[in-house]
């Protein structure tokens, strides 16, 4: 519940505040949470190590710190989103690559955006909803009811449509038959039914329903990414559909199909390591 009322608060002084205060603040309460959130400061530091094992710890401090205050913006705009128009994303986000949805749709079996914790995912997916795709996104659901309202009332305000964790095959395929798009953040499991697969090198826990859709329903993936650049714009880009030729062996495929979109995974944060949102120990050993 307390939670709850940060998040009404946050949206509170979001709204009724000018983008530019809205960012100052959020860069404010960003710092303050790194320097008094040890926990949360290490597990980030540790996990960007990982990822740069050789990385000067200047540098290392640097991105460190980046996350957090990236992730405040990325609150920002979310709590704001119910005021954000057309003119805002025409003006803020640029669409690349919008052809590969267009090509994975034109097969007639829906199709999977693959992302990740990382940039502002939410508002890539209100930006393809106001463009007039049909879009649809797995949510880890919240503990507290208001909390689930609170979040969802926001994503629906754009044209998107929520399938809560627990349903999410059932609803999944349903928005497959009506050629929908489904949103699915692969970086994490949340169920614990998902593969130990290596990223970055070691190994983790990763979801497995993208692939099992891809294999079995023939659902074309495509990776998505919403990013901000230096410049503050931000770019929200699609690669190719994914293209892989099943072996006949499930798990190896599965295994594989994996593979091929976690390596695009680290491309993307290896480029933007201060935009990816990962506040606890992600690697299994």
């Amino acid at each position: 519940m307390f939670n709850y009322i940060l998040y009404r608060v946050g949206e509170f002084l979001t709204l009724y505040l000018p983008f530019k205060l809205d960012y100052c603040l959020a860069r404010i309460i960003s710092i303050f949470q790194y320097l008094l959130s040890s926990a949360d400061r290490t597990s980030v530091r540790n996990n960007l190590r990982v990822i740069f094992p050789d990385i000067d710890n200047r540098i290392l401090e640097r991105y460190t710190r980046g996350v957090f205050i990236n992730f405040g913006r990325y609150l920002t705009v979310f709590f704001k989103s119910r005021k954000l128009n057309p003119g805002f994303f025409k003006k803020n986000v640029a669409v690349e690559g919008r052809e590969n949805i267009d090509k994975a749709l034109s097969l007639g079996r829906g199709a999977i955006i693959l992302s990740a914790h990382i940039g502002n995912w939410e508002l890539g997916g209100m930006a393809m909803g106001l463009l007039g795709y049909p879009m649809n996104a797995v949510t880890l659901t919240h503990k507290h009811k208001k909390a689930e309202d609170f979040f969802n009332r926001n994503r629906e305000s754009k044209n998107m449509k929520v399938i809560p964790l627990g349903v999410a095959v059932k609803k999944c395929l349903e928005a497959f038959s009506r050629n929908e798009i489904v949103c699915i953040l692969g970086d994490r499991d949340f169920t614990q039914g998902g593969i130990v697969v290596d990223f970055f090198g070691r190994p983790s826990l990763i979801p497995k329903g993208p692939a099992v859709f891809y294999l079995r329903n023939k659902t074309p993936i495509v990776p998505g990414f919403t990013v901000r650049e230096p410049s503050g714009r931000i770019r929200l880009s699609f690669g190719p559909p994914l293209e892989f030729e099943p072996s006949g062996d499930y798990e190896k495929d599965i295994r594989a199909v994996t593979g091929i979109y976690l390596r695009q995974i680290e491309d993307c944060v290896r480029k933007y390591p201060e935009q990816w949102y990962m506040f606890r120990k992600f690697w299994l050993d």
